[in-house]
């Protein structure tokens, strides 16, 4: 029985949210200063692009890492100190005096952002029954996905204010304050294993079942994220289209997928989480095939983009916290590891097709939706092939 409060673990459960969302910040907020950032510390657009593609480096290498030796540290102590690493982290980024040395530091920031995303699914499917995780997991998945519209709007807004160096100290306070929060809850919860969690990073690989919840995952969020990756340029050079039809259609796709995955923890009590994680899977498959057949149309505008992506989100939004915490309980008390392996899936997926579109997005809407009815095809694909979860949780109220 779970003798943690419910007001600890609303606490709780804000508190990994936050320090989810320093992650993202460290993108989000950053993001309207690259272009100016070398300028005040020497270098180029690459060495500015660099400060981006550092941070991901970083933290896939965390994803990895902690994924494999976070079972040998007290959870909150492991939380408590890599926020703490991260906000220290983040106002040195504020003192450097040259662009390689925010570089090397943004590669460590993001190193240690990762380990809310790593242990977070754990401790929530050890505070909620399954159907109590998948909505949790839906609230705070709905407000992550409010980092990428709202975070450069204040990363500019910041800009207004100060310079460059705002950001990270902001980031550097936010951090430290979270520490504190972590340091004084009093009820936490704690491993129900103390011992090594047997397996590895090899035994997932080649667990069918695992394979179907974090493929079928990867694959559509990643088919997702590598769309709004491409959709600047393609609505921009390709359409005909503006920045504000790119903001439009950010802003109609994460409304809709915060919708559905606050909606979906009703849908799963009346038709099952294995149907909600198809039937999501499948709408947003029919979305990327409904691009294609616009695209061959003749008659493809931004506005039609724009509408198409709302089944799109609607999708992921029934699909995503059902099917990620099915892949966390499919990884048969490697909590942390499949966490892991399911986001560094995602970051494969979205950076490699992204790579590889990049020379043909600007041909327009046909090759970016073709990439996405594939990815998307293959989530679904690798639903029908591999074998359900059979095995039932205790439930935890």
């Amino acid at each position: 029985m779970n003798t943690v409060s419910l007001s600890a673990r609303a606490l709780i459960c804000a508190l990994i949210l936050i320090g989810s969302l320093c992650s993202f910040l460290a993108t989000d907020l950053v993001l309207p200063a690259i272009p100016d950032l070398p300028a005040d510390l020497g270098g180029g657009v690459e060495e500015g692009q660099f400060v981006l593609a550092s941070f991901i480096a970083g933290g896939a290498a965390g994803l990895f890492v902690f994924g494999a030796i976070s079972w040998r540290f007290e959870r909150r102590r492991l939380l408590m100190i890599s926020i703490l690493v991260f906000g220290v982290i983040s106002i040195l980024c504020a003192l450097v005096t040259s662009i390689w040395q925010l570089i090397g530091l943004r590669f460590l920031q993001g190193f240690f952002s990762m380990v809310p995303a790593v242990i977070g699914p754990g401790i929530i499917r050890q505070l909620f029954s399954e159907q109590g995780a998948t909505r949790a997991l839906g609230i705070l998945g709905s407000l992550e996905a409010l980092a990428p519209a709202l975070g450069p709007i204040a990363g500019a807004g910041l800009l207004l204010i100060g310079d460059w160096t705002l950001t990270f100290n902001v980031l550097g306070v936010l951090a430290l304050a979270l520490t504190v929060l972590i340091l004084v809850l009093p009820d936490w919860p704690h491993r129900e294993v103390r011992e090594e969690p047997k397996g590895s990073y090899l035994s997932l690989i080649r667990s069918p079942v695992f394979l179907r919840y974090s493929l079928s995952q990867a694959f559509c969020v990643g088919g997702l994220i590598m769309f709004v990756f491409c959709a600047p340029v393609m609505l921009e050079r390709a359409m005909g289209g503006s920045l504000e039809h790119f903001i439009a259609m950010q802003v109609c796709g994460v409304a809709t997928f915060i919708i559905a995955s606050n909606t979906v923890g009703w849908l799963i009590n009346r038709f099952g989480a294995e149907r909600m994680i198809v039937l999501g899977t499948a709408l947003s498959a029919t979305s990327t095939l409904g691009m294609v057949i616009y695209a061959v149309s003749g008659f493809a505008e931004p506005i039609g983009v724009i509408l198409l992506f709302i089944p799109f989100n609607m999708g992921l939004g029934f699909r995503g916290p059902p099917g990620f915490l099915r892949a966390v309980i499919a990884a048969d008390g490697q909590d942390d590891r499949g966490s892991s392996l399911i986001i560094l899936s995602i970051f494969g997926i979205a950076s490699g097709f992204t790579a590889l579109l990049a020379p043909f997005v600007e041909q327009g809407l046909l090759l970016v939706s073709l990439a996405a009815l594939a990815i998307e095809g293959l989530a679904l694909l690798t639903l029908l092939i591999l074998p359900e979860l059979k095995t039932e949780t205790p439930d935890r109220h």
